[in-house]
């Protein structure tokens, strides 16, 4: 008897995976590159320096400080048109509104840069095509173009109110430049140094409270030695004492190159004391950019 033959092999199973197009398709258009990246984060930057695409608690200091800062400039332009006089000298405005510029950078310096450290999303900025100056270039930036914004808009005001009063002589356009063009310095002296000293805590009230103490610090440092040394009769030591404050320092810049006013009374000192204060701001000025690259450096390595 013969044996039955072999059942014939079981079907193989069929494929169950299915490839579905869900519509993925590779970018197309064209690459804006690192220069774009670096507007926007720049822009963005600015925005959250004045509280934009925020809630509303977050513009109330910013825009009561702008508020606060457009004061003088109101009153100065009531005496123009009802006294027929001048107020307020455009390259004594910074100084006579430094308190109000301080508190500003006190303010609104921990917010550009104290959330990305508390938060650890440093490496996504740094992530391609940015680089750490690229983060630090554009932080600087905005914060200089807030100050300046600060500064330029009253001053701008102020002077276009003196052209529609029409006062008897000419108008004072080369104070108002001079202030406009030492406005740039302020911006670039006072941001580099907020931004620096709030770089260094990922905590924002710990920023405000270290950027608003070196003001009062050298504020105080400044004003107690020129009183001591004007009391023991030592006058050219107390000129380069007001340097110590930052606002005075550019201050005594701009009455170099400009032949201001000086907005401390009292002067500064004569002959090397220009040369001196500014190379004084632009050493203050890189070292604080050379803190900020050590310091994201540092944070993106970690």
């Amino acid at each position: 008897m013969s044996e039955p033959p072999p059942a014939p092999p079981a079907p193989a199973a069929a494929p169950t995976g299915v490839i579905h197009d869900i519509g993925y398709r590779h970018y197309q258009g064209r690459r804006l590159g690192r220069g774009h990246a670096l507007a926007a984060l720049t822009g963005h930057s600015l925005r959250g320096v004045f509280g934009l695409g925020r809630p509303a608690r977050a513009k109330i200091m910013p825009f009561l400080l702008a508020g606060i800062m457009m004061l003088p400039a109101a009153v100065s332009i009531a005496m123009m048109a009802i006294l027929k006089q001048r107020g307020i000298a455009y390259p004594a405005y910074a100084g006579i509104m430094q308190a109000v510029l301080a508190v500003f950078l006190a303010a609104q310096s921990p917010g550009l840069v104290a959330p990305d450290l508390r938060f650890r999303v440093l490496p996504l900025y740094l992530s391609r095509p940015n680089s750490t100056a690229d983060y630090v270039i554009a932080k600087l930036a905005a914060m200089a173009a807030a100050i300046l914004l600060l500064l330029a808009v009253p001053l701008t005001t102020m002077f276009v109110g003196e052209l529609l009063v029409d006062l008897p002589g000419p108008p004072q356009t080369s104070h108002y430049l001079a202030a406009l063009a030492t406005s740039v310095l302020y911006a670039l002296l006072l941001g580099s140094i907020g931004v620096a000293i709030a770089s260094f805590t990922p905590r924002r009230g710990l920023g405000v409270a270290a950027v608003i103490a070196v003001y009062l610090l050298s504020s105080a440092i400044s004003g107690v030695l020129v009183g001591v040394l004007e009391s023991v009769g030592r006058h050219t030591a107390a000129l380069w004492a007001w340097l110590i404050n930052p606002f005075f320092l550019v201050d005594a810049v701009q009455n170099w190159l400009f032949d201001t006013p000086s907005a401390s009374g009292d002067g500064y000192p004569p002959g090397i004391g220009g040369p001196v204060a500014l190379l004084a701001a632009l050493v203050l000025i890189i070292l604080a950019v050379t803190a900020l690259l050590f310091r994201y450096r540092k944070a993106a390595a970690s």
